[in-house]
């Protein structure tokens, strides 16, 4: 069962669009994956580009997916509270009118590039809510060399191209005008000061061999040496596409029931 709508949510103040597919028999509780689009996408890509439905069929799951522009799941300090949305008022509206487990192994978030971050960036901020991370392809997951690069000369950054203008809009809605790093957003960091008594979320991540992105990966990878986190990662013949996105989603799911 594929639902598609909107509803007015009250933390972003806008009415926002939402894909759920949920199992077509069964009573539940379900498990539950919160699954991130990444930068050009939007709440219906994972169906649209994937074996999802086939997935979630094959697992007994719901799969949320949440539409949230290019925010990276944060609240924006120029924008949307976007961070509070997905990982408080999405789960309370979904239990409500879905039958979903309530416990911390039931639950996934996972996401491919943007969405990788903002899988990584939930899981690591909300452990006691989810016990599984899926983090494919994940983009931006140490930012300060790079803003640190911006605040000292953007031009050569934004003469690469259009692209690279609209990413710079969205770095100063995130961190400023003045682009502060601000290390909540680091994602390597937050994996280095993680709290030692917290429960750690299982993290299993992926990238393809020719992505642009894999140094990000791979810098993810060696943090996890010697964490203490359950962490996995694979790779494989791939680049930053649907093609390596949809296999990594299916490895991700089935590590999870594992």
């Amino acid at each position: 069962m594929i639902l598609r709508g909107d509803f007015s949510s009250e933390v972003l103040r806008v009415s926002t669009n939402i894909q759920i597919l949920a199992p077509d028999s069964g009573e539940g509780p379900y498990r539950v994956v919160y699954l991130f689009h990444g930068m050009h996408g939007n709440q219906g890509t994972w169906i649209n580009n994937t074996m999802l439905p086939i997935f979630a069929k094959k697992y007994n799951a719901i799969f949320v997916m949440p539409e949230v522009c290019r925010s990276f799941y944060i609240d924006l300090k120029y924008g949307r509270k976007y961070y509070t949305y997905v990982s408080e008022e999405l789960p309370k509206v979904c239990r409500k009118f879905f039958n979903i487990s309530h416990r911390r192994e039931d639950s996934a978030v996972m996401g491919c590039s943007m969405g990788g971050f903002g899988a990584l960036y939930l899981a690591l901020s909300k452990p006691e809510q989810y016990g599984f991370c899926g983090a494919i392809s994940s983009a931006c997951l140490s930012p300060k060399p790079m803003l640190d690069a911006l605040r000292k000369d953007p031009e050569p950054w934004l003469k690469t191209g259009p692209e690279a203008n609209e990413i710079f809009v969205d770095l100063k809605s995130i961190y400023g005008d003045e682009l502060e790093y601000n290390a909540e957003y680091d994602i390597l960091k937050r994996i280095k000061d993680f709290p030692s008594g917290a429960s750690k979320p299982e993290i299993y991540a992926a990238c393809g061999t020719e992505d642009d992105l894999r140094s990000d990966s791979l810098s993810l990878r060696d943090t996890m040496t010697n964490t203490g986190f359950d962490f996995t990662y694979e790779e494989w013949t791939g680049d930053h596409d649907w093609y390596f996105f949809s296999d990594a989603l299916k490895k991700a799911i089935e590590h999870w029931y594992k």
